[in-house]
């Protein structure tokens, strides 16, 4: 088996199916396998993925697990050479798969790569390559100097602007969207760690398979298109949190690992940024809506 395509759902099953359109076209002519794991969602996606594709391996959850545990659920039963953790709210193009396959036959040293995503106005997404949240580079994005300065190396790590986003280069963080990654890596590096509910886990990964030994490449030659926000919603108060406590875990996971005293300045300012943010919510709903 070349490949096998693992899509987490929840109450999206319009983006769903056009998703899984696009997916079977790509996979139309490699050896390739698809998992859509349903966590529990209460419109009419489980049935309609069984109605109208198949073929696919559907898990039917009875309770949100959140992202990491669905992904894993399918991950353990998957059999490709790679494993692509894809969003629902996404659509790939019919050679993403062959491309990518490819990609990584050329290059044994790639535990993962991520692509060139723009949104449904085909407008560039800057999360298709980043930085590791470093000490340094998480207090640039939080309070702005990255906004600032976006083409500065030093103060726009994280979003890597410094790099042409149409150049194949070697990154760090490889986006949860569309994350194809070596079953090789993945098993050194370990599955998705299930502390992350939602968000997080993809940063997590891809460093632990930078730890693995491997490296991590952004392809822009390949181009997928994320209606981003749709499988989540970032203004709803739970998703704010779920948001803001996973950059709190990964920071405390990689604190415990190497001492710095801008690890304990992170995390009060991630409280910083959720506090506003969640005013921002309130002040909208209440004076705009």
């Amino acid at each position: 088996m070349d490949l096998s395509v693992i899509i987490v759902s929840y109450n999206v099953s319009e983006y769903l199916y056009k998703c899984l359109i696009s997916v079977q076209k790509a996979s139309e002519k490699i050896d390739c396998e698809i998992f859509v794991v349903d966590n529990n969602s209460i419109d009419n996606s489980g049935e309609m993925v069984r109605s109208e594709f198949p073929s696919v391996k559907l898990i039917l959850n009875t309770v949100n697990k959140g992202f990491s545990a669905a992904n894993n659920q399918a991950i353990i039963q998957s059999t490709g050479q790679y494993v692509l953790l894809l969003n629902p709210d996404t659509i790939v193009e019919e050679d993403a798969f062959s491309k990518c396959i490819v990609f990584m036959k050329n290059h044994p040293d790639a535990g993962a790569l991520g692509v060139r995503m723009v949104n449904g106005e085909g407008r560039y997404l800057p999360e298709s390559k980043r930085g590791l949240p470093t000490p340094a580079a998480s207090f640039f994005k939080i309070f702005g100097f990255s906004f600032l300065f976006p083409r500065s190396k030093l103060f726009n790590s994280y979003y890597l602007s410094h790099i042409d986003c149409n150049e194949t280069s070697i990154t760090e963080v490889i986006a949860g969207a569309f994350m194809f990654i070596r079953r090789e890596a993945l098993q050194k590096a370990g599955l998705p760690d299930e502390d992350f509910f939602m968000y997080g886990e993809d940063i997590d990964l891809s460093y632990r398979i930078l730890r693995a030994g491997f490296h991590n490449y952004y392809f822009p030659e390949v181009q997928i298109i994320h209606f981003k926000g749709k499988s989540t919603d970032r203004n709803n108060y739970n998703d704010i949190f779920d948001f803001y406590n996973a950059m709190r875990i990964y920071s405390g996971k990689r604190q415990k690992e190497k001492f710095s005293l801008l690890y304990f300045l992170i995390i009060p300012a991630i409280y910083f940024r959720e506090v506003f943010s969640i005013l921002n919510r309130f002040f909208r709903i209440t004076f705009l809506w």
